[in-house]
């Protein structure tokens, strides 16, 4: 029985990651036991090492290995434009697109009332600072498409305009590749409100 419960433990460990459940984590596990011990003992160090390493930018509060992150300083990206998220895997979805040469601001989250998520709970306050002190022109709120995401994105908006910030909300509307059969009357309301001259 002691011989199982190292491998019970890690499955059970395993399905506490997101999107593991418990077919999942067995095959992980059991994908480990057949591996070599050196590559179990490097994926461990890597592990280690971005729980060690890893921590959250004094300015933006995006992942990082070193603070300030690489956004805030790189000169080659525009102070004066900051996009708002709400987690910092939403950064690396906004860089795909080779587009933005701005800087970036992650709230660490959205208001929820229903969860207990107020505006303290939020990165705002750090937000309005850099709004007021580095000649901000612009602020892209990039928050999701949602109930909270549009809560938060109003709220900012609220929070931002007196101090003389142009806010922006991005595009919403229908993925390219989509059937406006599927679209429900929120996504099809955003694809009309935000049409564009072609």
């Amino acid at each position: 029985m002691s011989e199982v419960g190292p491998l019970v433990r890690l499955v059970e460990q395993l399905q506490r990651l997101p999107g593991i459940g418990a077919r999942g984590a067995q095959r992980i596990a059991f994908h480990l036991l057949r591996q070599p011990r050196e590559d179990v003992d490097v994926l461990l160090d890597v592990i280690r090492d971005v729980k060690e390493r890893i921590t959250y930018c004094s300015i933006c509060s995006n992942i990082t290995d070193v603070d300030p992150c690489y956004y805030c300083t790189d000169p080659g990206r525009d102070h004066r434009i900051i996009c708002v998220v709400e987690v910092p895997h939403n950064v690396a979805v906004v860089e795909k697109t080779k587009e933005f040469k701005g800087r970036y601001h992650v709230l660490m989250g959205a208001l929820s009332p229903l969860q207990g998520i107020g505006p303290d709970d939020l990165r705002i306050k750090s937000l309005l600072e850099r709004a007021e002190a580095d000649g901000v022109k612009e602020i892209i709120v990039a928050t999701n498409p949602n109930v909270e995401g549009e809560a938060t994105a109003i709220y900012l908006a609220k929070l931002l305009k007196p101090l003389g910030v142009r806010v922006t909300r991005i595009a919403m509307g229908l993925p390219v590749g989509s059937d406006l059969e599927y679209a429900d009357e929120v996504t099809m309301h955003r694809a009309m409100s935000g049409r564009h001259e072609i």
